[in-house]
């Protein structure tokens, strides 16, 4: 078995690490507390690159493998979520469906500006009344001439309402398959398109500089055209999107883990209680030891489900088990965190209270925990 990373992993990790540092560091606790996304931020991350790197150069993407893109997600991560959840949304849940379903003319008209990180696209699948659950979607499309109606909306869709959004793919019930179950064709509706609107939402508890949308749908007219793939591959097509997007989301907890890790750490051994660092306490030492072996074991299982999914082998269920296991993992992680911190923890002007509420979304997002855990247990034979 090969554990090393190739020296172009190891050369991205660095850049990526160096970047996050210099650039989002500096001003990821004043866009949390303004609640405010950076389109600034956003266009450099698109200028290194970490937008369309798992896609063909042919479509100006990196041409990079899996594991490479969420190396790229973890090292952002770990120091800010907000702004990892803008570059794993970007690819995973934006790009991703363009790249892989996409006709010729859909990729050459929409890709190469996602990859160079000039715009954003986003994924409308999530409902007010549809999250776990994608087999309550009410959202609907009909047939009209050479167009289909869209009605209906979308909540918590990542990219969609911010300036540089370009447009949405979007899951609508278009029909009832022989079963009886709902027929589902995924939409590229662009923004400006008449009764199309997606609304910013705020007073979020977590990625509070991440652009969240609701999206409305008012007998929209698409054409033909902007189906992606062949009608009634919607379903098809989510799965194999959600299960992409699970590593990066994966990705996230891995990073934000191990920066949270390292500030409790940090802190640790400068703080001082009875005349030593709290580091040297039993009580906080284990606690730190936890962590540093959970991460480590986090990353294994991430990255050979990476692994996997660059060798065209199932991964599926490593996917699930990666993204449950590093998202709960970082709610340990911090929570150890804040408590070394003790009630420094607890405050805004220290990063670590950050890690601990955008953590809280990972349990949720991209399937929750519970949804993980039904995947695995049908691989297993349950």
């Amino acid at each position: 078995m090969e554990f090393d990373l190739t020296k172009e992993q190891e050369m991205i990790r660095k850049e990526v690490r160096k970047f996050a540092q210099s650039e989002i560091a500096p001003v990821a606790q004043e866009l949390d507390e303004k609640e405010e996304f950076s389109v600034d931020l956003t266009r450099k991350m698109g200028e290194i690159g970490l937008f369309g790197m798992f896609v063909s150069e042919k479509y100006e993407g990196q041409g990079l493998d899996y594991l490479s893109y969420i190396i790229a997600v973890e090292e952002v991560a770990r120091i800010d979520g907000s702004q990892a959840a803008t570059v794993a949304a970007g690819n995973s849940l934006g790009i991703g469906p363009l790249y892989y379903f996409g006709s010729e003319e859909q990729k050459q008209k929409y890709l190469p500006k996602l990859c160079r990180g000039e715009a954003l696209w986003g994924f409308g699948l999530t409902e007010p009344t549809a999250g776990s659950d994608a087999g309550g979607s009410k959202t609907t499309a009909v047939k009209d001439g050479n167009e289909w109606v869209l009605n209906g909306s979308k909540i918590f869709i990542t990219n969609a309402a911010c300036e540089m959004s370009l447009g949405v793919t979007v899951q609508a019930i278009t029909g009832t398959r022989p079963n009886g179950k709902p027929e589902y064709t995924c939409f590229i509706v662009e923004h400006g398109t008449k009764g199309f609107k997606a609304v910013p939402m705020h007073k979020k508890m977590m990625w509070r500089s991440s652009n969240t949308a609701e999206l409305y749908f008012d007998d929209v007219r698409i054409p033909e055209k902007n189906i992606l793939g062949k009608p009634g591959d919607g379903f098809h097509q989510m799965l194999k999107t959600l299960d992409g997007g699970r590593l990066s989301i994966g990705a996230m907890g891995l990073g934000g883990a191990q920066g949270a890790y390292e500030l409790a750490l940090k802190y640790a051994k400068q703080r001082e209680q009875f005349g030593q660092p709290i580091s040297k306490f039993q009580a906080v030492a284990f606690k730190l030891a936890d962590s540093a072996m959970e991460i480590e074991c986090a990353r294994n299982l991430l990255y050979k489900a990476c692994w996997l999914r660059s060798r065209n082998r199932p991964f599926e269920i490593y996917a699930a088990m990666g993204k449950l296991y590093c998202s709960e993992l970082m709610g340990r992680v911090a929570d150890r965190a804040v408590q070394i911190h003790g009630g420094y923890g607890l405050m805004k002007d220290y990063n670590v209270e950050r890690f601990y509420r955008d953590q809280k979304l990972l349990d949720i997002g991209e399937g929750t925990s519970e949804v993980q855990r039904i995947v695995i247990s049908r691989h297993i034979g349950c």
